[in-house]
């Protein structure tokens, strides 16, 4: 199994700092972080207005809400207080303040739930953990979703122009998301500059054209009232009931201003929230419920009809551009999730490639992209328009931020020590409104609402099943590679019958405990051992990031002539290691003399793996974990090694 060649360490708690982050997302002017994060935090989110009111009052929905005026100020001012409470106080005022060091989203707070889960509340923690694995996966059902309906409801703009470019949309969208996906591998470094002044044009205009759908009637401003809000969900409680199952989506995007901070930072992102995106947001909500009061005939498409109609056809490229952004922003946050995932133990190793070489958030994970290419293809062509996928899309989103919420109260409580009562005053109400959003989904169960949650359930066993795999050789492997200490001490005491051969081996090996499998067979299959040898393990740490200068220690294993020295290089969750430059941190002093890494041999071990009889896990999981492993990327690749130099010896392991 590639999965565990010479593998990765999931390590403790560490005083590290983030380093990274310090000295990239948070130098420059606070205008030009703003302008990033306009271009990328808010795609998502920015475009909702497109489909939430369309979706909220389609006539095809299942459970569909009468057009009345009652209504109209009841489902506008909800959708007002929805943003809100969700994404204002939710997220840019509670969430955010959750940072492990300085990265946010819903693996920042997985890997805080898994330094504390030590420190009491040990169960309850593992058991929360697990909860953020599963929205992790809601997530990734998320990022599939997203290019697909985004770009869906920008094409369908494309009708309010002419009514003959309804029998495109469809292929016009597969042929956008088929482009968006091919352009990945590229990087979207030199992209991403042109993303801020773009969603800096989308929100002036859909704000204008808010503007001017409210001159039509001017009272639609009374619902930003909470009394309408609560009128409509009190007063007519069956329908306002349905209505939040649509309604929910005027909220997507929440979590891209958490897991994208980051880059930015929390200040940036408020700044940009609070100035520009929510009240563009809320102006565009507003006019159109003025378009729908002034005639209920809009409701196909109230946000293009906004526009006058010499500037629908723009209006439409615009939101087209913005949605390709959106999905851009959200595909990215599926590379860094899988990614963070792989490191975290929660998924193989994969093959990871850093597109930018000043920000080091932007990659590009090969197999994830193509998952996500023929994923998002098919729901195009399975659902065919914006509104059969919302009710998809709500789902996804639901489940995420309540989970968000649920993890984030439990480490005010658990970490900050916040007072039971605070924390009860703060939870009680945001995890009501949160599970109500959830439950109003559950409503759309069978049209559509299955799918991320078949999405979610999938990858949450694909993932725990790895986890539990991973340990299960782990320590079949331990049991098999033996003392480390013991193999040195027999190697100092019996010289006579292995022979010491010129030159520098590097065994790469998954802690100081055991002895490498490639280094026991060199010596007691082949009887040589190299005059110096590095047994290097890579230790992942629970933070985003670890300084340089903590990079490396050094272990001599007891003797300080024997050329026999054990490193371990920590990295962060958030970094892809490289073996060589590592290496070169070490002082010659310290390492029995200066190592030839020009020439030096890398050595590593791969265990194949056989389905044994053991009771260790369910056949099918057995099987799961076996078949997960053969998308792991090559080692040599993954750590940097140079191919031409590196040796792989094989070995067995049954699970």
């Amino acid at each position: 199994m590639r999965a565990e060649e010479d593998g990765v360490a999931i390590t403790r708690d560490t005083p590290h700092g983030s380093a990274a982050q310090g000295s990239g997302a948070h130098t420059g002017s606070r205008a030009a972080l703003t302008i990033g994060a306009l271009g990328v935090v808010f795609g998502d989110i920015g475009t909702s207005p497109i489909y939430t009111l369309q979706t909220v009052f389609n006539p095809d929905d299942p459970h569909p809400i009468p057009v009345s005026r009652d209504n109209i100020f009841g489902i506008v001012s909800l959708v007002f207080w929805s943003v809100m409470i969700i994404v204002t106080v939710t997220y840019v005022l509670l969430a955010m303040r959750a940072d492990n060091d300085g990265e946010g989203g819903i693996m920042a707070l997985i890997t805080l739930l898994r330094r504390w889960t030590k420190r009491g509340g040990r169960r309850t923690a593992t058991m929360l953990a697990a909860l953020g694995i599963f929205g992790a996966s809601l997530f990734l059902g998320d990022s599939m979703i997203t290019p697909a309906i985004s770009v869906l409801s920008a094409v369908e703009g494309a009708k309010t122009v002419s009514s003959s470019m309804g029998d495109f949309v469809v292929p016009i969208t597969a042929v956008i998301i088929l482009a968006l996906f091919l352009v990945q591998r590229r990087g979207t470094a030199a992209v991403g500059r042109v993303f801020g002044p773009i969603m800096i044009c989308w929100f002036l205009v859909i704000g204008l054209c808010g503007v001017a759908g409210i001159t039509r009637h001017p009272e639609i401003v009374k619902a930003l009232s909470p009394t309408y809000a609560l009128g409509f969900l009190f007063g007519h409680f069956g329908i306002a009931f349905f209505a939040l199952a649509a309604i929910v989506l005027a909220v997507t995007g929440a979590e891209a201003l958490y897991a994208d901070m980051g880059h930015f930072g929390r200040s940036a992102i408020t700044r940009a929230w609070l100035a520009l995106v929510f009240p563009a947001c809320v102006l565009s909500y507003l006019g159109q419920g003025a378009l729908i009061l002034d005639d209920p005939g809009h409701i196909s498409a109230p946000f293009f009809l906004l526009a006058p109609s010499w500037g629908r056809l723009p209006i439409v490229l615009l939101a087209t551009a913005a949605t390709v952004i959106a999905s851009q922003a959200v595909i990215t946050g599926a590379y860094s999730v899988a990614a963070q995932a792989a490191q975290l133990g929660y998924l193989p190793r994969l093959r990871v490639a850093h597109t930018s070489e000043s920000t080091i958030g932007q990659i590009y994970v090969p197999w994830i992209n193509w998952l996500l290419l023929v994923s998002v293809l098919t729901l195009v062509f399975a659902f065919r328009s914006s509104a059969a996928l919302a009710y998809a899309f709500g789902m996804a989103v639901t489940g995420t931020i309540t989970i968000t919420t649920l993890l984030f109260f439990y480490i005010a409580r658990a970490r900050w020590r916040t007072p039971i009562w605070l924390v009860l005053l703060g939870a009680i109400p945001l995890l009501t409104v949160d599970l109500l959003f959830f439950a109003a989904n559950l409503t759309k169960l069978v049209h559509g609402a299955w799918l991320p949650l078949l999405i979610a359930v999938v990858a949450f066993t694909i993932m725990t099943t790895w986890q539990r795999g991973r340990e299960i050789v782990t320590a079949e492997r331990e049991r098999t590679e033996g003392s480390l200490r013991e193999f040195v001490d027999r190697l100092r005491a019996d010289t006579s019958s292995v022979t010491t051969v010129p030159g520098t081996a590097v065994f790469l090996n998954r802690g100081s405990e055991t002895a490498p499998l490639a280094m026991r067979a060199n010596v007691e299959h082949n009887h040589v051992r190299h005059r110096q040898a590095v047994i290097l393990s890579i230790g992942v740490e629970l933070v985003p990031r670890v300084p340089v200068a903590e990079r490396i220690s050094l272990d001599h294993l007891g003797y300080e002539d024997d050329g026999i020295v054990y490193v371990t290089a920590r990295y962060g969750y958030m970094e892809t290691p490289d073996v060589p430059a590592a290496l070169r941190l070490l002082d010659p002093a310290e390492t029995e003399g200066a190592l030839d890494l020009e020439r030096a041999s890398y050595f590593l071990s791969k265990i194949e793996l056989r389905r044994g009889d053991a009771p260790t896990m369910a056949l099918w999981r057995k099987r799961l974990f076996i078949a997960t492993s053969h998308i792991t990327a090559d080692a040599a690749e993954y750590f940097g090694l140079p191919r031409e130099r590196t040796v792989i010896m094989g070995s067995q392991i049954e699970v």
